[in-house]
């Protein structure tokens, strides 16, 4: 059990950080005298590094062992969290962010892959990648929470400190987690400073289109540079002996299909979760307490779906759990897309929070067990972190493409003229319209692409069972 709850924690603790400085942003600002430009650094420079350097830690992870990589980056999580808290400046503090997404780069595919190698007996593997999965999410609504109570009752700098007794605690039971997982092979220097290189790019266009629009032409020069240099790192996979990357990943259709509706489940969930955060406050006028209080039905919606998804993947095949959940979830986007100036709370908003968490926590499941069961032992890390890497790619596009939505829509002159709050609604009502639609079409490439049958009780890292998945 105790591996678990050590796996568990680990995401919840990455996760969270996600989301706790946010709403310590304000008191930062006032605190160090940060200036607008410099602001969205705090959260971008983690950000940035975390999504970036995913791939490199969890193809680490398969080489160098999961358990020693997973303790290295929780040490260097806590020494980072240790570093931001004791910030003096807005430059220490972004160092420290940084510093910070590595060692969740380091952490979090290797958390995961952990999981098909500790635990081999299919109901707690499935209670694992439940737990896991609840994780993803559920550290968003913990963040907004805590970093409310800890910003107003303590210091800004408390968001960072409450990581280091998490941090060390997780790194002591990190001992019972299996440790002979060291495979051969070696991280070759051009793979990984293309592949790095590319999602940096990639990953830091996608934040500049989101903070300046989508004709900002720093941010359309670093897509075309993510782009050239994803396209030669896969032609350099492609011949290398020992890739960081194994592209044999992709010809299994049921794993590539995960990946690809990952990435559409992230952006409509997270993308309505922060457009209706900003409802809240800038319509309904809620504090930044009472805004994390009100997502409680979205933590709820979290834990019926993770609880049930283990025992609806027994008898259907992940596809179906997943398209559902991905139909649920686009459900709950258009309802929250008739919001008004003054919608109910308990009859309009709660309602559909507990079903996009429902939705949500469903797909998240089908989509975690597609591309991590049944891989071969020495790609578990590489094929955890490409999942990671889609979610957090569907994080950051959907507040990119949602936010754009609803700032265009809200700046036209007919929406304008309406009064400032009637704007906004009219913008995010625009822009939670996609986030369904967006959701429907996951809900079409999962029924398209994943497995038509329920995974077997097999291990998840059996060789094997890889080469039977092609065939699905």
């Amino acid at each position: 059990m105790i591996p678990l709850l050590v796996i568990a924690t680990a995401q919840l603790m990455l996760v969270l950080d996600d989301s706790i400085v946010n709403i310590a942003l304000p008191s930062i600002q006032q605190d160090l005298g940060v200036t607008a430009a410099h602001l969205p650094w705090v959260v971008n420079a983690y950000i940035l590094a975390f999504g970036a350097l995913l791939l490199l830690g969890g193809r680490i992870g398969d080489l160098w062992g999961r358990r020693r990589t997973l303790q290295l980056g929780i040490a260097i999580f806590v020494i980072a969290s240790l570093a931001g808290g004791l910030g003096q400046n807005v430059a220490m503090l972004i160092v420290a962010r940084a510093v910070q997404g590595l060692g969740a780069a380091l952490t979090a595919p290797n958390a995961l892959a952990l999981i098909t190698t500790t635990f081999s007996v299919r109901k707690m593997r499935d209670l694992a990648l439940s737990l896991y999965g609840a994780m993803s999410a559920l550290g968003i609504v913990v963040g907004l929470l805590l970093g409310g109570i800890l910003t107003d009752t303590l210091d800004w700098r408390w968001v960072f400190f409450i990581n280091i007794p998490i941090g060390l605690l997780t790194l002591l039971g990190s001992r019972t987690l299996a440790a002979a997982d060291r495979h051969q092979g070696r991280v070759g220097a051009l793979g990984a400073v293309l592949g790095t290189g590319g999602m940096v790019a990639l990953v830091y266009a996608i934040t500049r289109f989101g903070e300046d629009g989508f004709t900002d032409s720093v941010a359309l020069l670093l897509l075309g540079a993510a782009v050239a240099l994803l396209v030669v790192f896969t032609f350099t996979q492609a011949r290398s002996s020992s890739p960081l990357l194994p592209l044999s990943l992709f010809k299994d259709r049921n794993r590539s299909g995960s990946y690809l509706t990952m990435l559409l489940v992230a952006i409509g969930p997270m993308g309505t979760f922060y457009v209706i955060t900003l409802y809240l406050q800038q319509v309904l006028h809620y504090s930044p307490l009472r805004t994390g209080i009100a997502w409680l039905p979205f933590a709820a919606g979290l834990v019926v779906g993770a609880g049930t998804a283990p025992k609806l993947l027994l008898r259907f095949a992940p596809r179906f759990v997943a398209s559902v959940g991905a139909l649920l979830s686009a459900a709950a986007a258009f309802g929250f897309s008739a919001i008004t100036v003054d919608t109910n709370y308990w009859l309009h908003l709660a309602p559909a929070m507990f079903v996009l968490a429902l939705g949500f926590g469903l797909s998240v499941l089908a989509l975690t067990q597609a591309a991590v069961y049944r891989v071969d032992p020495d790609k578990a890390g590489i094929a955890s972190a490409l999942l990671n890497s889609a979610q957090q790619i569907g994080v950051a596009l959907g507040l990119a493409v949602l936010a754009g939505v609803a700032a265009a829509v809200t700046a036209r002159p007919q929406d304008v003229d309406l009064g400032t709050r009637d704007a906004l609604v009219a913008g995010y009502s625009t822009a939670l319209t996609v986030a369904a639609g967006i959701l429907i079409a996951a809900a079409v490439l999962a029924l398209t692409t994943l497995s038509a049958r329920p995974a077997s009780g097999e291990s998840a890292s059996e060789p094997s069972a890889a080469k039977r998945t092609a065939r699905n």
